[in-house]
């Protein structure tokens, strides 16, 4: 189960797989050093999004593929 405090680094560690979900959410920077950094809840926030919802959506796809 991943929370909005996992940083982007460590969720595409996890499964590299849901880089296609942030970048269609407007997260474009995944390759940026200092993306690798920020937590989902602070990346969201810079890009004006949810991240609450983010993080369920994450969480949707991650269960389809356990």
């Amino acid at each position: 189960m991943i929370t909005k405090e996992i940083t982007i680094g460590e969720l595409l560690k996890t499964n590299a797989d849901v880089a296609p979900i942030l970048m269609s959410a407007g997260m474009h920077c995944l390759g940026c050093p200092a993306s690798q950094a920020e937590s989902i809840e602070d990346a969201a926030a810079v890009h004006g999004l949810d991240a609450d919802a983010l993080v369920e959506q994450i969480n949707r796809f991650l269960e389809t593929r356990a």
